[in-house]
């Protein structure tokens, strides 16, 4: 059955589109894009309508308890709960679902309805589906801040409405709720709640028709919330639009958002302004190829796209880290940043498709280090959830700064970055770090060997940063940190091993056993020695010498891709996917591990597994990703490896060169300017490189440089069949 809706819901994909009035349909790339890939499985995506960098995310609700649900959705699932504002794009761990409605008929009591996935539809800024139970068509699109339903009820029942403030996505405790229903065609409240964050929700509510309260009733294990079920008499329209606007700040904003965004009930319109919205920003980007393949390059690019979110008022307010309302200087505020899954391929890519972005981003971190003391490390919502390891907004800073961006106080930066590194918190430890060279697995009990080596990264970011401003002192600590990652390399086994305060290696020492903080315990974050090896981003040179130069390093690659042993773990380990061997594509510290061969004089090795990658793990359809999509880091590997090139070392703008998967990509660049990458002779039997060119020169490394894609020109690459 799981086969059959996937086939159905592609076929039917491939044809429903709802272009924007006026859209030329040769321009028209939302066409491409198909919101269902990655909602089955553990891909974590949802279906609904959203903008781009919104705060809303308008979608249904298929399940809310569970690492299955950590969008809300499921494409497997045969029944809908009701439809929610907010949900996080392919995340590990399940939060949102703000304001739930559910329209139906009757007197049940039984808040849920099956649906045919026939009547299933999205496109970017737009979902539909017909609730079979209810009897009741319904249609989501959406502005920056507020929401837009409209519910068409069949049939003669009363037209009745169920409202709930939190759809109970990632099991939250309500700490606090109260609703105004004064106005019969309104409704505002404001509640806490706590999940994977704590945070507030102001939210204001209009209705084009009168409503009655039928009854409220209390949630299920919530003392201080209430569901209430509204009664609206339609008459002869029998249809019901409802605008719903969220705030961080108060109820005002809320209704500042109606006011500003959405002020009418022209459904239509709103809809058009979105898939408008959404074409404009991916028409940045024109591809050649099959329609499979421009269907998963925007689709990567609409999944990039969808955060970091602005959670700013329209008059810049927002709520901080700290429960403080800020005034934004430039409006916006941003949150939902994934920082340790995508600052190794998302944000280098917005540097290069949407550069008026990253100021903002860069603005927000440092708004968020003055109010907390250190950068963010996860944040949802504007509130710090501590989740994974490093300090990653760090090279997000530092390679936006080695980039040429100005919008914020370079030297505010780097205090930022450096007190950060220096200054212990939560996640870091940075006396025992300093002290022992390393984070010893009998002091640092959890992910001591990962936490090493991402704080390592960092710490090299920090010092390209403090060589830029001239702080040479600076410099030198931190480069010499940025070694501290060979302070855990066994040369036994030539893997990164777990080491105790007394210079001991962990014995005895399973190479393949996994690891995931807090569930699974042992010395590596959501992978084994064998993934975690090659977290050297920075210095794969170096990484080359400890193994005894290329021909054994690339001997050691190859049994990571070849070997295929597991060991057993009682612990949660099931983001560990898209294995091939020991490989995991499906999680981020394996991103860059198909391009180490380059660095060893292998490249057919990376381009063959590139071609491997590609066609096993990115597929169109529900259940065609092979692991979360990490709020678009999944999506940004796809993206630059169908380009032909790859960020291993995230900060200072260079990628190293891979193998295209398109016959061509051309990037719109500011100053009209473009780039353009040429694939000559690719085909299924065509996936080697035979040599590459950019505007006319041949290159002789494995290199370019930022500044040569944001210059504009020519990459051409000769693909062969041979090796």
């Amino acid at each position: 059955m799981k086969k059959t809706w996937i086939v159905l819901a592609l076929l039917f994909s491939s044809y429903f589109y709802t272009a924007a009035e006026g859209t030329d349909r040769e321009k028209d790339y939302c066409r491409y894009v198909n919101p269902f890939i990655g909602c089955a499985d553990n891909g974590h995506t949802f279906p609904g309508a959203t903008i781009p960098f919104g705060l809303i995310q308008a979608s249904p609700e298929t399940g809310r308890s569970g690492w299955r649900y950590c969008s809300g959705y499921n494409y497997e699932d045969d029944s809908i709960v009701g439809f929610a504002q907010t949900h996080i794009n392919g995340t590990g761990c399940p939060d949102l679902g703000d304001i739930l409605l559910f329209p139906f008929t009757g007197d049940g009591t039984n808040y849920k309805s099956s649906f045919s996935k026939e009547t299933e539809k999205a496109v970017p800024g737009y979902y539909a589906v017909k609730l079979s139970d209810s009897n009741v068509d319904v249609e989501l699109t959406a502005t920056e801040r507020t929401a837009f339903h409209k519910y068409t009820f069949k049939g003669n029942a009363p037209a009745r409405l169920l409202i709930e403030p939190q759809s109970g996505i990632g099991d939250p405790k309500i700490l606090y709720s109260e609703i105004d229903t004064t106005d019969h065609q309104k409704l505002a409240g404001h509640y806490k709640a706590r999940a994977w964050v704590e945070r507030q929700v102001f939210y204001s509510i209009e209705f084009d028709a009168p409503y009655r309260i039928l009854r409220e009733e209390l949630v299920a294990n919530q003392e201080h919330a209430k569901r209430f079920i509204l009664e609206f008499d339609l008459q002869k329209s029998r249809t019901l639009q409802v605008k719903i606007a969220l705030s961080s700040v108060s109820k005002e904003g809320a209704a500042m958002a109606l006011k500003k965004e959405n002020s009418g009930w022209d459904f239509a319109k709103i809809k058009d302004e979105a898939y408008s919205t959404w074409n404009n920003l991916l028409s940045k980007v024109d591809v050649e190829g099959t329609n499979e393949q421009k269907t998963n390059f925007y689709t990567s690019l609409y999944h990039l796209y969808i955060q970091p979110n602005n959670i700013a008022d329209i008059d810049g307010k927002y709520r901080g880290v700290d429960d403080k309302v800020y005034t934004s200087p430039s409006g916006a505020y941003y949150s939902t940043f994934s920082l340790w899954d995508t600052y190794r391929a998302a944000h280098p890519l917005y540097t290069i498709l949407s550069p008026e972005k990253v100021d903002g981003f860069i603005q927000s971190m440092l708004s968020h280090y003055k109010a907390q003391g250190f950068l963010p490390i996860w944040t949802l919502c504007g509130k710090e959830n501590y989740c994974m390891i490093g300090n990653h907004s760090i090279p997000v800073i530092a390679d936006a700064f080695l980039k040429g961006f100005n919008g914020f106080d370079a030297e505010e930066a780097y205090r930022a970055v450096k007190m950060s590194s220096t200054q212990n918190h939560r996640n870091s430890d940075w006396t025992t770090y300093d002290k022992y060279g390393y984070y010893p697995f009998d002091i640092i009990t959890v992910e001591s060997v990962s936490r090493t080596l991402e704080s390592a990264y960092d710490d090299y970011c920090i010092a390209l940063m403090a060589k830029k401003l001239g702080k040479d002192e600076d410099y030198a600590y931190f480069m010499k940190r940025a070694n501290y990652y060979k302070n855990l390399f066994d040369p036994g086994t030539k893997l990164m091993r777990g080491k105790d305060s007394k210079g001991h290696w962990r014995t005895p020492f399973n190479t393949f056993l996994l690891s995931h903080a807090g569930t699974a315990g042992g010395d590596y974050t959501e992978g084994n020695a064998w993934q975690y090896t090659w977290h050297v981003q920075h210095d794969v040179e170096g990484l080359i010498r400890l193994m005894g130069g290329k021909e054994a390093f690339a001997t050691k690659l190859d049994s990571l891709f070849f070997l295929e042993s597991t060991a057993k773990n009682s612990g949660f380990v099931s983001d560990v996917t898209g294995l091939i061997g020991q490989y995991a594509h499906g999680n981020e510290p394996s991103h860059h591990v198909a391009y180490l061969y380059m660095y060893a004089g292998q490249p057919s090795k990376t381009q063959s597994l590139i071609r491997e990658i590609f066609d096993r793990f990115y597929l169109p359809k529900p259940d065609g990703l092979c692991g979360n999509d990490d709020c678009g880091q999944m999506s940004a590997w796809y993206l630059f490896s169908a380009m032909g090139f790859y960020p291993v070392n995230p900060c200072g703008g260079e990628y190293i060169i891979g193998a295209p998967q398109t016959d061509q990509v051309t990037i719109h660049l500011p100053g009209q300017k473009q780039f353009v990458v040429k694939a000559k002779n690719l085909s299924e039997a065509n996936k080697y490189v035979s040599s590459v060119e950019l505007n006319g020169h041949i290159i002789k490394d494995f290199r370019i440089k930022h500044s040569d894609i944001m210059k504009g020109g020519e990459l051409v690459f000769v693909m062969t069949d041979k090796l």
